[in-house]
């Protein structure tokens, strides 16, 4: 049977970016070979600035509380409030006298609720998953909102009732990241100390969809994320066509009077294939009173509210600063020319001055004959960068941006060789490309038919035989193909081929009756125990009776190295490939941050071109193998797709063709 959560609540959805107009992928044909990669060892130029280091402070974020009381006061709706650092940590909850101490997830249209459609989750945990959704999805480039999320992550983009036929949104499944069980992600940790406020952190829900959330600017730099809770309904917003007049997202929108983002860059000055993102269907004029016209923190009684506790996230004693981003203490910093060679290149660090991810070699000397060197590992990463710094962005303002992204390589077992990242891109990347790399990794290995039998429910069990079913090919899953992840986002849609309204649901997704952004498929299967687990453990606070869920997402069984290969979930969106030797799969990059269509480029060239440096054998998957040779039902899935003319200092199109 599938499982859902019948104690407190589940992820909801996020998102991001856009897809670039792009040309098709991996297929034949000639082409030239364009910007990016190569040059050997020599260091690049430096093309990036690093954010200023900016940070709230006490007094910033007792302005913001202030301020959202007040609203929340005007309507007569008690709120839950958080707010969050740029990298997750949690600096204050406070919950207002008769605020709603839960948050149901949005129930299935069906009748028949599966995953996290209909649970029931703890008010402060759906704020903190909508401050970190606020967050973790912004930049210095690009700020995006709840709201932007939901319109993103749907079956249809954009979506409302007259999107019949259009296909699903460009992050469709984003919201399945930052997970509370991810091995990646750090925990709240309060005894303090070094590394006590390192991110990014997990958030309770994964990110969220539910209008409410927002980024935090200080002087024009992204420094944190607002999220409010007080109308119950944890869910998103199904049809753009109209707006809306919505509680929780009025009184987030007061809440960053003083700390909004520059106008330059909110989402809707940012369009995906034509269509303009939303960012608040809020706005001055909407709201009750003047937020200038709030009264002080300090004036707060306890007849109004007070600081919450929240298990796993925040004490509850005390109003926290947040951590500058870019700094060891965030745990996000710029890397050493020892550590990286790349002047622009940042990495994740332990808060005390040690990379989290080295360049390391592969685990899976007993799986594979010749594993990735680290030697070998630290070249991908410098060529893919090379290719993003070449990149044009396609979700960041001003126009012709150069795409700023997180990269990260792993072994066929899942463990992390490597990651690397520009010095602005949006934190949520992280996460993702790790998912994204594990993700093509695991579906290209000869042990994806027989992890997901060995999964304990039979929910998940079943998406192996019915994926070989509709392949049509028996050895599908047994390492005779390579999946990238645009294959496995062909896969992973409520219709097949996406869009097409009507039609029956691809193998790894809910049939459209059933699916919701809180049930996509084999997604959300693998890890509702977990996030139940975590979110039993917020809402109960006894961590002995209801211990939290452990650091390691999905129940399918370990490798020999002792972790399981998707130990942070899997993704359904693009932007990864396997990694070859010859013919023999040894690993998978992933990169998240900028439009699919970049994220797609930056892996698949990043690879060739690391191939071409290395000389080898190391490189994209031999085109005899790839994914896009399997046409189930008469369509050729896809392997990956890049964007027309993708570079700033060339005009060079066409640039995956005939690699």
């Amino acid at each position: 049977m599938a499982r859902r959560i019948t104690s407190i609540v589940l992820c909801a959805t996020l998102v991001l970016t856009a897809c670039g107009k792009g040309s098709s992928g991996s297929g034949g044909g000639s082409g030239s070979t364009g910007g990016g990669g190569g040059g050997g060892t020599t260091t690049p130029a430096s093309v990036y600035s690093a954010p200023a280091a900016e940070a709230l402070s006490v007094a910033d974020v007792q302005t913001v509380i202030s301020m959202g009381v007040a609203e929340a006061q005007a309507r007569a709706k008690p709120a839950v409030i958080a707010v969050v650092d740029r990298v997750g940590n949690v600096l204050a909850v406070y919950t207002m006298t008769g605020a709603l101490p839960t948050a149901t997830l949005r129930a299935s249209t069906s009748g028949t609720n599966l995953d996290a459609q209909g649970v029931v989750a703890p008010a402060a945990a759906a704020a903190i998953a909508k401050a970190v959704t606020g967050a973790y999805l912004s930049s210095g480039g690009n700020a995006f909102s709840t709201r932007t999320a939901s319109m993103i992550v749907q079956q249809h983009f954009p979506p409302g009732p007259a999107s019949t036929g259009l296909e699903s949104g460009p992050l469709f499944g984003v919201q399945f990241s930052q997970l509370p069980c991810s091995d990646l992600s750090q925990r709240f940790n309060a005894s303090g100390g070094a590394g006590a406020f390192i991110g990014p952190k997990r958030s309770p829900l994964g990110l969220a969809a539910d209008p409410g959330g927002f980024p935090l600017y200080k002087n024009g730099v992204l420094v944190g994320g607002v999220g409010v809770m007080a109308d119950g309904d944890y869910g998103y917003d199904a049809n753009i066509l109209d707006v809306d007049n919505d509680t929780d997202e009025a009184i987030a929108f007061a809440a960053l009077t003083n700390y909004a983002a520059p106008s330059t860059i909110t989402a809707d000055k940012i369009t995906v294939g034509g269509t303009s993102l939303r960012y608040s269907d809020a706005t001055a004029a909407s709201l009750k009173v003047n937020p200038a016209s709030a009264l002080g923190f300090s004036s707060l009684n306890a007849s109004v509210g007070s600081l919450s506790a929240v298990t796993g996230y925040f004490a509850g004693t005390a109003i926290l600063a947040g951590q500058a981003y870019g700094t060891e203490a965030s745990g996000v910093r710029k890397a050493s020319s020892a550590e990286f060679n790349n002047p622009d290149a940042f990495i994740l660090t332990d808060g005390s001055g040690n990379p989290r991810y080295p360049a390391a070699a592969g685990s899976d000397s007993g799986d594979v004959a010749n594993p990735l060197t680290a030697s070998e590992v630290s070249t991908l990463l410098e060529e893919a960068f090379k290719v993003m710094s070449d990149a044009r962005a396609q979700i960041r303002q001003p126009l012709n941006s150069r795409a700023q992204v997180t990269i990260s390589v792993v072994d066929t077992r899942g463990k992390i060789l490597g990651m690397v990242r520009a010095p602005d891109a949006p934190i949520f990347g992280i996460d993702v490309s790790l998912q994204k790399a594990r993700t093509v990794a695991f579906f290209s290995g000869k042990n994806a038919a027989s992890d997901l039998g060995g999964d304990p429910s039979a929910d998940v069990r079943n998406f192996g035989p019915a994926t070989v079913a509709f392949l049509g090919n028996s050895n599908a899953l047994s390492g005779a193909t390579a999946f990238g992840a645009r294959s496995i986002a062909n896969l992973a849609r409520p219709y097949f081929p996406d869009g097409q309204d009507g039609n029956p649901n691809g193998p790894l997704s809910r049939p459209i009756a059933q699916w919701s952004p809180f049930s996509t498929g084999l997604q959300s299967a693998l890890v509702i125990s977990n996030i139940g687990q975590h979110l039993t453990y917020v809402a109960t606070g006894n961590p002995t009776s209801a211990p939290d869920t452990r650091a390691r997402c999905s129940f399918i069984p370990d490798t020999p190295s002792g972790q399981n290969r998707l130990q942070n979930g899997i993704q359904i969106f693009s932007g990864a490939v396997p990694v070859y030797k010859g013919n023999v799969l040894v690993g998978g990059i992933g990169v998240s941050g900028d439009g699919v269509d970049q994220d797609d480029m930056v892996s698949f060239l990043g690879l060739y071109y690391a191939g071409l440096e290395l000389d080898d054998g190391i490189g994209n998957a031999p085109a005899s193998i790839r994914a896009d040779q399997l046409a189930p039902g008469g369509v050729n899935l896809r392997y990956v797709e890049c964007p027309q003319a993708p570079f700033l200092d060339s005009s060079a199109e066409n640039v995956c063709e005939g690699k």
